[in-house]
């Protein structure tokens, strides 16, 4: 199956000297990184850059920075990095129908602004009044109306407010909707989420963007380590407390 995004270049030429992004190992000598898959997880400590590529790509694409669906105008303030005007993106020959960009930091934002469009009299759409609803069933209200077979969503660490049982069926309707044509770029630490089958997990950890498998992640590492040895483990953490 075509993906709708196929790959994506960095022109670094469009990048200011001085600017972080290049001082981002992992974003380094990155000229091209193709998709191969129709759910591509990246995954990596805090800091390696995966946030900070996969709001680029968002935005390259025409998502409102703070998120929502490519209708969203809005700003409340301006974060993302100059990498999204360096960005080429590659996309594939069917034409995306729908789409959305999920982000855990600036869902509030974007759950008030739905309001207010919902209230324009020329919006035929009913607000899903997601204030009213707890954080991770906003989430998951968002992934019952806006996944389509047709669609690209970008989902940034899309685990934050749900449980493990919501994550599991977050990973059946992501699941459903890849097999209907869908694809999923997210960036995740949930061992949950990374299991998803199919996908392709890539790695910003050790310098340099590259392929892993499930059970080499830290997500899945740490989890395992500490379900299967949590007395000793926490004895030896807390032993100087």
């Amino acid at each position: 199956m075509t993906l709708f995004i196929q790959k994506i270049g960095i022109d670094w030429q469009r990048i200011s000297r001085g600017s972080y992004l290049r001082e981002i190992p992992a974003l380094q000598g990155v000229d091209e990184l193709a998709l191969t898959a129709p759910v591509t997880i990246f995954v990596g400590e805090n800091g390696t850059g995966k946030s900070t590529l996969l709001e680029a790509i968002a935005v390259a694409y025409g998502f409102n920075p703070e998120g929502g669906t490519r209708n969203y105008s809005f700003s409340t303030h301006d974060s993302h990095s100059e990498l999204c005007g360096a960005l080429r993106i590659g996309k594939g020959y069917r034409k995306v129908r729908w789409g959305y960009f999920l982000r855990a930091e600036s869902f509030y934002n974007v759950a008030t602004k739905e309001e207010e469009y919902a209230k324009d009299p020329s919006c035929s759409t009913a607000s899903e009044e997601l204030h009213r609803k707890s954080h991770g069933e906003s989430f998951l209200a968002i992934a019952q109306k806006h996944f389509s077979p047709d669609g690209v969503y970008i989902l940034d660490e899309p685990e934050a407010a749900l449980s493990p049982q919501r994550q599991l069926t977050l990973l059946m309707e992501i699941h459903r909707f890849a097999c209907q044509g869908a694809q999923f770029i997210i960036a995740s630490h949930s061992p949950i989420l990374l299991g998803i089958p199919n996908g392709e997990i890539l790695s910003f950890d050790e310098g340099r963007i590259h392929p892993v498998l499930y059970e080499e992640t830290d997500s899945y590492q740490v989890t395992e380590l500490f379900i299967n040895n949590r007395e000793y483990l926490l004895e030896r953490l807390l032993e100087n407390i």
